[in-house]
């Protein structure tokens, strides 16, 4: 990843545009509804990516917003885990879906087939909570 300075380079897309790519690399400049409407840009583009997350992350961090950076950087995780895999681990999360082993094995996929660990100890933090109010399935 390019350098960037979080302090002097915010907001991005303002100070520093040539670092904002869609998730196959078109440029910040290319993010039009005109293109979008032409069919030059399918719709899947105007996703942030997870490099984008990362450096709005550091930002968070400079200005003492940690729990924003944490989730910013939970964000860039799941940014590159396929849509129905997220349903899934959301409806794994809800209250008394899940054994503490159904949300162990969650934790290790995340880890393992996405390194997520952010979002491994997330699910292992909910698991936790969940045996300590007696959600667990």
């Amino acid at each position: 990843m390019t350098e960037f300075d979080p302090q002097s380079e915010y907001p991005i897309g303002v100070r520093r545009p040539d670092l904002i790519r869609t998730p196959s690399g078109f440029g910040l400049g290319h993010l039009t509804l005109e293109n979008l409407r032409a069919g030059v840009i399918p719709e899947d583009e105007f996703r942030a990516t997870p490099e984008t997350l990362r450096m709005q992350a550091q930002v968070a961090r400079i200005a003492e917003r940690d729990q924003l950076a944490d989730n910013l950087e939970r964000a860039a995780e799941l940014a590159n885990i396929p849509d129905d895999v997220i349903l899934e681990v959301y409806t794994a999360l809800r209250p008394r879906r899940s054994s503490a082993e159904d949300l162990e094995n969650w934790a290790l996929r995340m880890e393992t087939s996405y390194h997520a660990a952010a979002i491994a100890s997330l699910v292992r933090q909910a698991a936790a909570a969940y045996a300590t109010q007696g959600l667990l399935a």
